[in-house]
């Protein structure tokens, strides 16, 4: 299954990042179908470790069998206690491949992309309890419209979301299709792709608590790895990538540097280089949806 599942992006550059020690712990906080869990097994010694972490039930199957490795079916807010638990603490190297799995996004059934058809779910843990169709549901046109704006950069998110809330009175949106036939009055023409993409990528976002996610993994961070340990993110839009911008360069998810009485930054981070990895044009020809991802590198002081 996992050859199809999601080609893994910037592998040998997260691969070099987290300069692998034959004997080191290591951890894959986003499993999915496999492809940076087995690279990082490759490069491990039969004393390796390597703990990996995915939500989604679908992924869980992708799992190789290997004594070294270990799979947690748990979203990775929960890092530091799990690895307490797997007496795994600290680790030499965190990886984490941001967003939504090419198998996520291909299953019609999971309502992840409006090119299928089916129901309005996008729940990544499918043990959630609330899916985007519920959501919408229980929306007013205010919570809507900061949640456009802010979780998918959607212009005219108010008008946006006035129409999503009246077409939701009239009938109740439960589908994809549903959701694409409520946006249509207020899709621009000429770039309909675009703006849907925002606007499933909004909801997207807000079921999954993917940033409080991610801020959660950054702030454990710190914690969990040992000094001269790597931390190794590939995010896929702004809003995720500043957040880690902002983490490694100042230790503070806000981006405020906070010094010492010397003036000397104090963060848990360096990154190792000052702007991000982009994949090279013949990644992005192979694999298109690696185009938008940024790789950023730090190391543990």
């Amino acid at each position: 299954m996992h050859s199809e599942y999601h080609a893994p992006v910037l592998l040998q550059a997260c691969i070099d990042g987290l300069n692998i020690r034959p004997d080191g712990v290591y951890v894959d906080v986003t499993f999915g179908g496999g492809g940076h869990s087995r690279a990082i097994l490759e490069r491990l010694g039969p004393r390796g470790r390597l703990i990996a972490f995915d939500r989604d039930r679908d992924a869980w199957a992708n799992a190789p069998q290997d004594e070294r490795f270990t799979l947690v079916r748990s979203d990775f807010r929960w890092l530091r206690n799990h690895l307490r638990y797997l007496h795994a603490l600290p680790v030499d190297g965190l990886l984490g491949d941001l967003g939504v799995s090419s198998h996520q996004f291909d299953t019609a059934g999971r309502g992840f992309s409006f090119r299928f058809e089916g129901p309005l779910d996008m729940r990544m843990d499918r043990r959630a309890r609330r899916t985007a169709a519920e959501l919408l549901a229980g929306s007013d046109e205010h919570t809507l419209a900061t949640l456009l704006r802010t979780y998918g950069e959607v212009d005219g998110a108010h008008r946006v979301a006035k129409q999503l809330v009246r077409a939701g009175a009239e009938r109740r949106i439960r589908s994809t299709t549903d959701l694409v036939e409520a946006l249509r009055p207020v899709t621009p023409r000429g770039r309909e792709s675009s703006f849907l993409a925002q606007v499933f990528q909004a909801l997207r976002i807000a079921v999954n608590d993917e940033l409080g996610s991610l801020e959660s993994l950054l702030k454990q961070s710190a914690e969990v790895i040992r000094p001269g340990g790597r931390l190794v993110i590939i995010s896929y839009h702004s809003l995720e990538d500043r957040l880690v911008k902002n983490w490694m360069r100042a230790g503070d998810l806000g981006g405020e540097e906070i010094k010492d009485l010397y003036g000397n930054r104090l963060r848990p981070f360096d990154p190792l280089s000052s702007k991000a990895i982009q994949p090279s044009e013949q990644e992005v020809i192979d694999n298109p949806r690696a185009r938008s991802a940024r790789l950023r590198i730090a190391q543990r002081t």
